[in-house]
């Protein structure tokens, strides 16, 4: 199988009133971490920023525009997953390097409208104290465990 290398840019968007948002694959069959909810994010494309690509990510995958809001590195890791190419129907190991920004929005959940790519259709606004309930990627169990939101 052949092995894939990745940067990712992802945000940690959380409500006014302290929701944060997590999708799920439309196609889980094609998505890295397919089956499991996921904060918005993506590869970086060529001579992008980390935080470029972020604000590109998030509009992409949910229409939320997050250019003016404040971004805060808060995690970077790494992780793994198989993904069938849309394009080919390869199977291909995917290698990553994640880097997670905080942001904050004005809005509480109920009131900020979401407009979702071709990639992410299903959304939750879920409190904190409801993660350790999901199904949740490998990733993002280390990146909430680290900041303190899932219980080590």
């Amino acid at each position: 199988m052949r092995t894939v290398e990745r940067e990712i840019a992802s945000a940690l968007i959380f409500s006014k009133d302290g929701k944060l948002l997590q999708v799920k694959n439309a196609e889980p069959v094609h998505g890295v971490y397919g089956e499991c909810w996921v904060i918005p994010g993506g590869g970086l494309e060529e001579g992008e920023t980390v935080e470029e690509a972020v604000v590109r990510e998030v509009m992409e995958e949910v229409g939320l525009d997050i250019s003016s809001s404040p971004k805060e590195l808060v995690w970077t890791g790494n992780g793994e997953s198989t993904r069938i190419l849309k394009d080919t129907g390869e199977e291909v190991l995917v290698k990553m390097r994640f880097n997670n920004f905080k942001v904050q929005l004005e809005e509480n959940a109920e009131d900020i409208q979401l407009t979702f790519g071709d990639e992410h259709h299903v959304h939750i606004w879920t409190d904190v104290s409801e993660l350790k309930n999901m199904s949740l990627s490998r990733p993002s169990i280390e990146c909430l465990t680290e900041l303190g939101y899932l219980p080590s």
